[in-house]
């Protein structure tokens, strides 16, 4: 199984969240990089664009399937990794790192008290297996 860095959130569609203040970096786990197989296209959305928490903000696409991606929080879009839509493999190599997608600047932190810590999503991946 893969290691869950204990400085990200997670939640149960599998994003992953670094929170800064009230920035939050938000990408795919490990897990469902794994589940998607090689990601061959991204589409984010623009800087500027509202996202709510729970809701589609873009899609991936992999050999194995096209998945929509889920904000984990609330709030407007302030930058978006356009080197990873140029080059989506960068989430294959590295999804916790140059695999982040989105920056959010968040318009409700105290929805990341609803988010999963590395235990809690490394116990909610054991039970899907």
């Amino acid at each position: 199984m893969a290691s869950y860095p204990d400085t990200l959130r997670y939640t149960k569609e599998h994003e992953w969240t670094r929170i800064a203040g009230n920035t939050a970096t938000v990408g795919i786990t490990e897990f469902a990089k794994d589940q998607l197989g090689d990601v061959v296209y991204l589409e984010l959305p623009d800087v500027g664009a509202a996202v709510t928490k729970g809701q589609p903000f873009g899609v991936v696409e992999s050999t194995k399937a096209v998945s929509e991606l889920f904000a984990p929080l609330s709030g407007k879009v302030t930058k978006v990794n356009s080197a990873l839509v140029e080059a989506p493999e960068g989430i294959n190599e590295d999804p916790h790192e140059k695999g982040w997608m989105i920056e959010i600047e968040l318009n409700a932190p105290g929805e990341a008290a609803e988010l999963l810590s590395a235990k809690q999503y490394e116990e909610l991946l054991a039970n899907e297996h």
